[in-house]
């Protein structure tokens, strides 16, 4: 039932949280959030891969976005729920620190609480399923770092397959190889070499744009 809390400081009644606040504990609380989460990830799987949907966007002004991208996507979304919330963040991160697979990490994410609902079901303590997860990330980790492929800064062929899948999947109007060429020349223009690291400064990568003309003139 929703009620305000009330605490209580030298015997004189203080409401904490406004009126309305509703409270949950236990299984109620973890399928509520569970929940919540999921229908964040709900949201943006059908953008997923190649056969991924677009989603029109429109804002309280009536500005219309039309993309697949999960960042963009979420960033759009009005979101209220504190554990829908952390779904979000997971996709900011996600674009903040690699640039792509925002909406790979939310779906996944996504998966891993359905899993870990059905778990909690059969009445397994909620340490015992992070543990799990900690030791199957690790795994993961472990066999993904054996399988890696190092990529040269002058294997350019494959620069631009990496830039073109991350293209392919942004309104690149058609034309992913043409910008994934532009990307890979870009990145190249401001690299430099700092110690025995290549480091690019993005924010000296800058988009303009310019009446007349077709995005081939770019």
């Amino acid at each position: 039932m929703a009620q305000a809390q009330i605490g209580q400081v030298g015997g004189i009644p203080v409401l904490i949280l406004k009126e309305g606040t509703q409270r949950t504990v236990g299984r109620e609380a973890q399928r509520t959030n569970i929940a919540a989460a999921r229908a964040i990830a709900e949201a943006v799987r059908t953008t997923l891969g190649p056969k991924g949907m677009d989603k029109m966007l429109v804002d309280s002004l009536g500005d219309v976005t039309v993309t697949n991208d999960g960042a963009t996507i979420l960033n759009e979304m009005e979101v209220q729920h504190p554990a829908a919330k952390m779904m979000v963040e997971v996709a900011k991160t996600q674009d903040d620190e690699v640039g792509d697979g925002t909406t790979t990490s939310v779906v996944l994410a996504g998966e891993l609480l359905k899993k870990a609902e059905e778990l909690l079901e059969k009445n397994i303590h909620p340490t015992v399923i992070i543990e799990g997860y900690k030791k199957a990330a690790e795994k993961a980790i472990e066999v993904l770092s054996k399988n890696a492929i190092e990529v040269s800064f002058e294997d350019n062929e494959s620069l631009r397959k990496i830039a073109f899948t991350a293209m392919n999947s942004k309104a690149s109007a058609g034309l992913p190889d043409v910008f994934a060429d532009l990307a890979v020349k870009a990145i190249k223009q401001i690299t430099e070499k700092r110690g025995d690291k290549l480091v690019a400064d993005v924010d000296y990568v800058q988009v303009i744009k310019k009446q007349g003309g077709s995005l081939l003139d770019t």
